[in-house]
C-alpha cells in the first residue's frame, strides 16, 4: 500500500499493533490472575470497576496532550506501562505478589492508556495527507479490532501454557519495543510549536486577561474549548446518541454470560464475543472501499445504526445458535464503519490544536456510559430474562438511529469529505444550540 511508504505511519501503525496486543492479553491475563490470587468474582468486579475509573479522568487529559511534545509522550506511556507490569513478575519471583498489588497497578495502567490513544490519534492527521486519513483510521481500527478476535481465541492458550505472571512479562517486553519504535517518529515539530503559540494567540484573542504565566487558567480555557466543539455544535447529536448506545452495549455485556449458557455455556461466550470483534472488524476493513466520505454524516448514521440495532434485536430469537452468532456479529459491522468515518471526522475538522483535547473528551463522554448500562443491565437480568434484555438493549440502539433519521440537525450534518475546520469550529446557529443538548 501506498501509506506504508510513509515511515512514520508505519511506525506508529507497528507500535499501534504491539499496544494493542499489550492490552488485550494483559486484559485477560489481570482478570485471571485477580481472580486466581482472590478466589472470588468479588476480586474480578472490583478490577473491572477500577478499570472504568480512569475514564473520567481522560476528560481532562486532553488540553495537556495539545501542550506537549507527541512522539515524547508516545514513548514515555509505553515505557511506564512496561516498567508497571514488570512489578507482577517481580513481585511473585520474591514472593510477595498479592491480589491488593495486581488491583492497585489495575487504574494507573488504564490512566496511562487514556493519554496514550488520544495522542495517537492526533499524531495521524500530523503525519498524513487529508486525502489518506480515512485509509489510516481503518487500519488502525482493523489492527484494532482484529487483534481482539486473535488475543480472544489463544489468551487462554497462553495462559495455561505460560502462566498469567509470565504474559506480564511478554507483554512488557512488548511496550519496551513499542517504545522504541515511537523514539524513532518524526512528527513535524512546527506543528508542535505552532500549538504553543497558537495556545498563546488564542488565549490573548479571546480573553486578554489571561496571561501567558497562568498555565491552569489556559488550561481550564482550552478544556472548555474543546467540550465546546463537541457538546455546542450540531456533531453534539451523533455525540448523545453514541453515549446512548454504549450504555446499551453495557448492559448487553453484562447479561451475555447468562445467554451464553442457556444456549450452550463457555464455548459459545467466547464465539460471541469473537464474533462481535469481526464483525467490527470487517467494518472497520470495507469502509475504505465503499466511498462513505461522500455520504451525509446525518443519513450515514442513522443507516447504520437502525440495520445495527434490528439486528441486534433479532439476534436472540434463532433456535440455531449459529444463526445467533451469525446476526449477531453482523450487529456490530455498523459500528466498524462509523468509528472510522467519525474519527476522519475528527481528524478533519476540529482545529489542529484542539484534536488531543476533542479525541479525549469524546472518548471519556462516550464511553462513560458504560458502567452505568452494565449496572442497569445487571439489575435487569435479576427480573428479566437475559435474551429480553438484549433485545430491548438493540431496541434502543434501533430508536437511536430512528431518532437521528428524523432529527433535522443531524440530517444537516456535511459529509466526511466537505467536514473542514471552517465548518466544525465555525458559531453555531442559535436555533442549533440547544436543540443539541435536548438528546
Amino acid at each position: 500500500m501506498e501509506i506504508f511508504k510513509n515511515r512514520n505511519f508505519t511506525l506508529l501503525f507497528i507500535g499501534r499493533i504491539l499496544t494493542n496486543i499489550g492490552d488485550s492479553f494483559y486484559a485477560v491475563a489481570a482478570m485471571w490472575l485477580v481472580y486466581s490470587l482472590g478466589g472470588s468474582t468479588l476480586y474480578t468486579g472490583i478490577a473491572g470497576f477500577l478499570s472504568i475509573l480512569p475514564r473520567i479522568i481522560q476528560l481532562f487529559s486532553g488540553p495537556m496532550i495539545d501542550r506537549v511534545p507527541l512522539r515524547g509522550l508516545l514513548v514515555y506511556t509505553q515505557l511506564l506501562q512496561a516498567l508497571l507490569l514488570l512489578i507482577v513478575p517481580v513481585a511473585h519471583y520474591f514472593g510477595f505478589l498479592t491480589v491488593g498489588l495486581v488491583l492497585s497497578i489495575t487504574p494507573i495502567l488504564t490512566t496511562i492508556n487514556m493519554w496514550f490513544y488520544p495522542a495517537q490519534m492526533s499524531a495521524l492527521p500530523k503525519i498524513l495527507g487529508k486525502h489518506q486519513l480515512t485509509q489510516g483510521n481503518s487500519l488502525f481500527s482493523i489492527a484494532y479490532q482484529g487483534i481482539d478476535v486473535a488475543c480472544n481465541a489463544i489468551s487462554g492458550a497462553l495462559i495455561i501454557v505460560l502462566g498469567a505472571v509470565s504474559l506480564y512479562l511478554w507483554n512488557s517486553l512488548g511496550f519496551f519495543i513499542g517504545a522504541l519504535l515511537f523514539m524513532q517518529l518524526r512528527i513535524n515539530s512546527s506543528t508542535i510549536n505552532s500549538d504553543n503559540n497558537g495556545l498563546k494567540t488564542y488565549g490573548e484573542k479571546k480573553n486578554l486577561s489571561v496571561p501567558r504565566q497562568n498555565p491552569m487558567k489556559s488550561y481550564v480555557s482550552d478544556m472548555k474549548e474543546g467540550l465546546r466543539l463537541i457538546l455546542a455544535t450540531p456533531l453534539a447529536r451523533i455525540l448523545f446518541g453514541i453515549i446512548l448506545i454504549n450504555a446499551a452495549g453495557g448492559a448487553t455485556f453484562t447479561v451475555m454470560p447468562a445467554f451464553a449458557n442457556s444456549l450452550g455455556g463457555a464455548g459459545v461466550y467466547g464465539i460471541l464475543l469473537m464474533a462481535q470483534a469481526c464483525g467490527s472488524l470487517l467494518g472497520a476493513m470495507l469502509t475504505p472501499y465503499m466511498k462513505l466520505e461522500r455520504v451525509r454524516l446525518g443519513y450515514l448514521f442513522a443507516a447504520a445504526f437502525c440495520l445495527s440495532g434490528a439486528a441486534w434485536s433479532l439476534s436472540i430469537f434463532s433456535h440455531w445458535t449459529w444463526l445467533v452468532v451469525l446476526v449477531y456479529g453482523l450487529a456490530w459491522f455498523p459500528g466498524g464503519v462509523t468509528n472510522v468515518i467519525i474519527n476522519t471526522v475528527i481528524q478533519k475538522a476540529v482545529p489542529e490544536k484542539s484534536l488531543g483535547t476533542v479525541f479525549a473528551a469524546s472518548s471519556g463522554l462516550s464511553g462513560i456510559a458504560m458502567p452505568l448500562g452494565s449496572l442497569i443491565g445487571g439489575s435487569l437480568g435479576v427480573i428479566a430474562a437475559s435474551s429480553i434484555v438484549i433485545a430491548g438493549c438493540g431496541i434502543v440502539v434501533l430508536g437511536v438511529g430512528i431518532f437521528w433519521m428524523f432529527d433535522p440537525v443531524t440530517k444537516a450534518l456535511p459529509t466526511a469529505h466537505d467536514a473542514d475546520e471552517s465548518w466544525f469550529a465555525a458559531p453555531v446557529r442559535p436555533e442549533a444550540v440547544p436543540a443539541s443538548t435536548s438528546v
